[in-house]
């Protein structure tokens, strides 16, 4: 059956012939959609005018080879100019006066009754043919599904409007809105969707119209042979987008054991394009940049062997010396009351040996294994005696060299004596000294000799107190 208006006559018993004009059935221009991809939208606008048939009516136009529907209202046509002729016996009867009755008639009023009724032929006739130009037939292509529709929109931005299909500034249509539309146009529509792409361990935020993952790439200009991606090529990219990790095959050179090797690797690190050489690293080995890093292309990374041992080595710590007055001693007199004692420092050293090369020692760990004990020393601040009666006029100076060879702080072989003149400790504390002799200043030492003479005589020194008189 043509797309072409005809015009279909059914028996008077239930009313008059009508005007089927949209009962051929709509084919799609160019690409046919596969059968239910999409619901046909198109409504004709006898349904707006007469309202839509229900679905699975005798009169659903969509019925293929049944009766064409009868519209709620048929339009009457004018009786026959001609009227049908009896077949009853001689022709009598009240058809044949009525037939006398119509043939009394005047033209004129004939012409009268039947020119209103052809007004209203031609009107409906005129407004089909003005129905039937404004309907464009074209198809649109949303996402790369085609659909054949009709349409009375005068643009694109009209009809994606009148389809309810929404465009955003990453989407694409083709031709661009406010286009003008003509029968047989094409229009496609391709969503954006975001994707997070990472190349080569940077991120970038993108957008593409791409329905899958290997279009996307072809679109960003990605070389994906011999690449590393975390979903297959064939995925679908939905609206929502996805993440996807791509790590393009580079060229690495590796420096181990005095040779190079080259190899072309997708490696996400270091480390890994290593072992792609055919590398094993052992104990403590490591590469010239992080291992954990994102290996360049072009790059070159040296193994490192290391050897190495830990050395411990002891360090004493230095004590500390705290002085005191004491208004018992005299000016000069120092007396250590407490002893000190050196703290001691366990370091841990760590020797390393990088490719047959010996490094500096580097300090890895250090302990204190015991804390220095201060020394308290008491520092006399009574004043000298200017004199002792009965020895100031002696050798003194002459004693002392003899003794002690001038040094303050001698002690002879055995530590019993000590100072300028070799006093024993329990002596020297007898004639009012502290601690030990030889840490007593020369004039202190002295002023006890003298002191020692005034009540013993030089028998103190029986070989070198003859020198007291010259």
């Amino acid at each position: 059956m043509s797309n072409s208006q005809h015009l279909e006559y059914e028996p008077y018993g239930g009313g008059g012939p009508y005007v089927d004009l949209h009962n051929a059935e709509t084919v799609a221009y160019g690409v046919y959609a596969a059968p239910g991809t999409y619901d046909d939208t198109y409504r004709p606008a006898y349904e707006e005018q007469f309202g839509a048939y229900p679905a699975g009516d005798a009169g659903d136009p969509g019925d293929a080879g049944e009766a064409p529907p009868r519209p709620p209202e048929t339009l009457q046509l004018p009786e026959p100019l001609f009227p049908r002729q009896s077949t009853g016996p001689g022709g009598g009867g009240r058809a044949a006066r009525r037939r006398r009755t119509r043939s009394a008639e005047r033209p004129e009023s004939t012409m009268r009754r039947l020119l209103p009724q052809a007004l209203v032929v031609a009107f409906l006739a005129g407004g089909t043919t003005a129905f039937v130009a404004e309907d464009k037939a074209v198809e649109l292509s949303v996402d790369g599904k085609p659909r054949a529709l009709h349409t009375f929109a005068d643009d694109v931005t009209e009809l994606l409007a009148e389809e309810g299909v929404q465009v955003g500034e990453h989407d694409v249509v083709a031709p661009a809105p406010g286009t003008a539309l003509a029968s047989g146009d094409e229009i496609a529509v391709r969503y954006g969707r975001p994707v997070r792409l990472t190349l080569d361990g940077r991120r970038h935020e993108l957008w593409t119209t791409a329905d899958t993952v290997e279009e996307a790439l072809q679109q960003l200009g990605v070389r994906a042979q011999g690449a590393y991606m975390s979903v297959s090529r064939s995925q679908p990219i939905g609206r929502a987008g996805l993440a996807l990790d791509v790590r393009t095959e580079r060229s690495v050179t590796v420096m181990a054991d005095g040779r190079a090797r080259t190899v072309r690797t997708n490696a996400a690190t270091v480390q890994e394009a290593v072992q792609a050489a055919g590398i094993t690293l052992r104990g403590q080995d490591t590469t010239s940049v992080a291992p954990g890093s994102f290996p360049r292309d072009g790059q070159t990374v040296t193994v490192l062997r290391i050897t190495g041992t830990e050395e411990v080595r002891e360090e004493q710590i230095p004590f500390e010396v705290r002085r005191a007055e004491d208004a018992s001693l005299f000016k000069g007199t120092e007396v250590v009351e407490r002893a000190g004692q050196p703290g001691l420092r366990r370091i841990t050293y760590s020797l390393r040996t990088v490719n047959g090369v010996r490094q500096k020692p580097r300090r890895i760990r250090d302990e204190v294994v015991r804390e220095p004990r201060a020394q308290v020393v008491k520092v006399g601040t009574k004043p000298l005696p200017k004199s002792v009666q009965g020895a100031d006029g002696l050798d003194w100076q002459g004693l002392a060299v003899c003794e002690s060879g001038g040094r303050p702080n001698a002690v002879d072989p055995s530590g019993t004596y000590g100072g300028l003149y070799q006093f024993d400790t329990r002596t020297w504390q007898s004639l009012g000294g502290s601690g030990r002799p030889q840490d007593a200043p020369a004039t202190e030492q002295t002023s006890r000799a003298k002191k020692l003479y005034v009540r013993r005589g030089a028998s103190p020194w029986p070989h070198c107190g003859k020198r007291l008189h010259g």
